[in-house]
């Protein structure tokens, strides 16, 4: 067996204190790429529209660049939806934030918020 694996009531209070620090993480990923993802987004939409109005095309690198960002944010998503375990209507709500114009500016504020409740939880469980 290995040390500190033997199924003592030690290892068992390790793994619980450190899903929390796993779960602030996967909001946190998720929260940094929500707002480039937004901002690429608008952008996109600016470059679509200055596409059709001026000899401008900045619509495949915009494009691009948005498609990266929009992959991490659904993976990150789901990595969170995962640690969170958040109920399905929240779970797509943020999903649906992401493919709305300014969407990922109202998942970032309320990732925000979530990643206080789940610092001040982590803080409670470590002092008790």
């Amino acid at each position: 067996m290995k040390p500190g694996n033997n199924g003592s009531a030690c290892a068992c209070v390790h793994k619980l204190r450190r899903q929390p620090v796993k779960t602030s993480t996967a909001l946190r990923r998720l929260r940094l790429v929500s707002t480039p993802e937004a901002i690429s987004f608008l952008l996109l939409l600016v470059c679509s529209v200055l596409k059709r109005t001026t000899d401008f095309n900045a619509v495949p690198v915009m494009g691009s660049i948005h498609g990266v960002l929009f992959i991490l944010y659904v993976v990150f998503w789901a990595d969170a939806r995962n640690k969170v375990r958040w109920s399905n209507g929240r779970g797509l709500l943020l999903l649906a934030l992401s493919v709305l114009p300014t969407g990922g500016f109202f998942a970032d504020r309320m990732l925000r918020a979530e990643e206080r409740t789940v610092a001040v939880t982590d803080t409670a469980a470590a002092t008790a």
